[in-house]
């Protein structure tokens, strides 16, 4: 496998899925405490008051990734343990967290990579509109700042945005996710163009205070995948892939959440369908969505294939019976991960950084105290095998961080959904390295080489 020898083994968490402590020195109440807390929403009633307790346990969780050779760690901070009210006054404990969980790091030589926003918006500024308010743009730039003074003196890898197709898509599109308010489409659309109005105004208060920064943004994608290697069926793909549709999941299109922040403008078939819908804007706020940044990541569990209709445009082919699927049934397509970042670079020229990948399982302690996940194992291989063959045929990718170090509050799906390498007992806290934590670290010890 082509891995360079500088390239970056990972893995990643979010604050509001691992770290608990969720009402302890003085951290502000979020939408996801909220949501929560909404009958119906969230499997069994589940909460991240607890989760894994990593608040209280972050040195034994360290150490458990330094055993494993993990080289770098892509963690979110929580704006409201930052700042409880979203703005103002800064919460000293919370830097004081983050701090020690960074010096922690550091002190394994494990790189510290740090997500700004990670879905757990404070709800003080939910109250006030949240995404919508067009002041959330200074509000998430003076969070910035504060990030930034706190921290960048040691973390040089800051993201902006954790995949803004969900917290947007999800929390007011479908309402499957916090803050669960389902919104017209002109609301939806003004509220995607704050989001990356935010994320270039973070950008330049980040570049002001860390000149040496490396920064990037991490939205999500399902990678369109040729039928053959046609010429006709690769570019149906490509077109495809970032094509807007006029679909009820409108807001999961690459382009639309891509080309302002990459290219530095809106993508033309987007702005033809939403032409009804969308809100007034000025070249300047292109232009503050256009910073410079140092890589481009993306998140890519699965993809789909397309072949070319022999008239210009594409048509989807079936999955065959009886597919491959994960413990949650997201299909399972390796090449995605081909593809995903073979066409994310020819589009945007820019260092790929895949931010997550990785699948969940039913996993289970078995007898002998131990557990085994083969299918975890396999799906890891066959995704990374593919992103290796992307690397060989040009396709500059700096790293890969695994989704995820260990079990956690998966959303709406509660404790139900199992990403980890290491098992977590949510009843006792106990941490198991499962099979696959260990086939990692071999990964990382070889550099892809046995791959």
């Amino acid at each position: 496998m082509g891995f360079p020898e500088s390239f970056l083994w990972g893995t990643a968490t979010a604050s509001y899925q691992i770290e608990g402590g969720a009402f302890e020195d003085g951290r502000g109440y979020t939408v996801w405490d909220d949501f929560c807390r909404t009958p119906g929403k969230v499997f069994s009633m589940h909460n991240g008051d607890v989760a894994c307790d990593h608040y209280h346990r972050y040195k034994e969780d360290v150490k458990m990734m330094a055993d494993m050779g993990i080289r770098a760690y892509r963690f979110s901070i929580a704006w409201s343990r930052i700042l409880p009210e979203g703005r103002g006054e800064v919460n000293q404990s919370g830097i004081d967290f983050y701090n020690a969980l960074i010096d922690e790091l550091l002190k394994y030589n494990i790189k510290p990579c740090l997500t700004l926003f990670h879905w757990d918006l404070p709800f003080a500024l939910h109250r006030m509109g949240g995404w919508q308010n067009p002041e959330i743009v200074n509000w998430f730039a003076e969070y910035a700042a504060v990030a930034a003074r706190a921290f960048g003196d040691r973390v040089k890898f800051f993201m902006t945005f954790n995949e803004p197709q969900c917290f947007v898509g999800l929390g007011h599109v479908s309402g499957e996710h916090a803050p669960g308010n389902i919104m017209s489409r002109r609301s939806v659309l003004e509220m995607a163009h704050h989001v990356m109005m935010a994320h270039g105004k973070a950008v330049q208060a980040i570049r002001s205070l860390v000149p040496d920064a490396q920064i990037g943004y991490a939205p999500t994608s399902n990678p369109v995948i040729p039928a053959s290697d046609t010429l006709e069926d690769i570019e149906a793909a490509r077109r495809a892939y970032f094509a807007v549709e006029d679909k009820p999941d409108y807001m999961w299109s690459v382009s639309w959440w891509s080309d302002p922040v990459m290219l530095g403008r809106y993508p033309e078939d987007g702005l033809k369908l939403f032409e009804k819908d969308m809100p007034e804007f000025k070249p300047e706020d292109l232009e503050l969505m256009h910073q410079p940044l140092d890589f481009y990541g993306q998140n890519i569990y699965n993809g789909y294939r397309v072949k070319s209709d022999k008239k210009g445009g594409w048509e989807t082919v079936e999955r065959p019976v009886g597919y491959p699927r994960t413990g949650n049934g997201w299909p399972v397509v390796p090449e995605s991960l081909y593809w995903g970042p073979r066409f994310l670079y020819e589009r945007y020229r820019k260092p790929i950084v895949i931010t997550e990948n990785g699948c969940c399982c039913a996993d289970v302690v078995s007898l002998d105290g131990k557990v085994h996940d083969p299918g975890r194992i396999d799906f890891y291989h066959r995704y990374l095998r593919e992103l290796g063959r992307a690397i060989e045929d040009g396709v500059r990718v700096d790293a890969y961080f695994a989704w995820s170090v260990i079990d956690n509050f998966e959303w709406a799906k509660g404790y139900s959904d199992r990403f980890g390498m290491v098992y977590v007992d949510f009843e006792t806290q106990e941490r198991i390295l499962k099979d696959s934590a260990n086939w990692y670290a071999e990964v990382i010890r070889n550099n892809g080489a046995n791959l």
